[in-house]
C-alpha cells in the first residue's frame, strides 16, 4: 500500500468513526482551504476539529466510504491528490489535497474541492 493509499484509508476510518479530533490531526497547521470564491486559513487543530464536529449531520446514515484516489504529482515532501468520495456505492465528493511531509508524517497542507467527473 502506498503512503498516499494508507493516509486516506486512515482519513476514512476517522470520518466513519466520525473522531474530529484523529481528522484534525491529519491537517497541517497551518494549512489553507479553498472554495470557489474564498479561502479559509487553518490556524490551529481546534479550528478544524470545530468544524468536522459541526459537520457530521451531513454524513447522516454514512457508515461505509469508498476512494477513488488519483496522484497527479508527488515529491519526497508534497502529494497531489486527486480523491473522489463515494457513500453508497454513490460518488458524492472529489477533492484536491496537497499533502506534505513533516515530522509527524503526512497531513493535508491545501484542499479544494474539484467538479464531479
Amino acid at each position: 500500500m502506498t503512503a498516499t493509499e494508507s493516509f486516506f484509508e486512515d482519513y476514512a476510518a476517522a470520518l466513519l468513526a466520525r473522531d474530529e479530533k484523529r481528522i484534525a490531526r491529519m491537517y497541517a497547521v497551518p494549512s489553507l482551504i479553498v472554495f470557489p470564491g474564498q479561502s479559509i486559513p487553518v490556524t490551529s487543530e481546534q479550528q478544524t476539529e470545530q468544524f468536522f464536529a459541526s459537520s457530521w449531520a451531513q454524513y447522516e446514515g454514512v457508515d461505509a466510504v469508498q476512494s477513488k484516489i488519483s496522484v497527479m504529482a508527488s515529491t519526497s515532501a508534497s502529494i497531489w491528490a486527486d480523491v473522489t468520495w463515494s457513500y453508497d456505492g454513490e460518488p458524492r465528493e472529489r477533492f484536491c489535497y496537497q499533502l506534505a511531509d513533516g515530522p509527524d508524517g503526512w497531513k493535508i497542507a491545501v484542499l479544494t474541492p474539484l467538479d464531479q467527473a
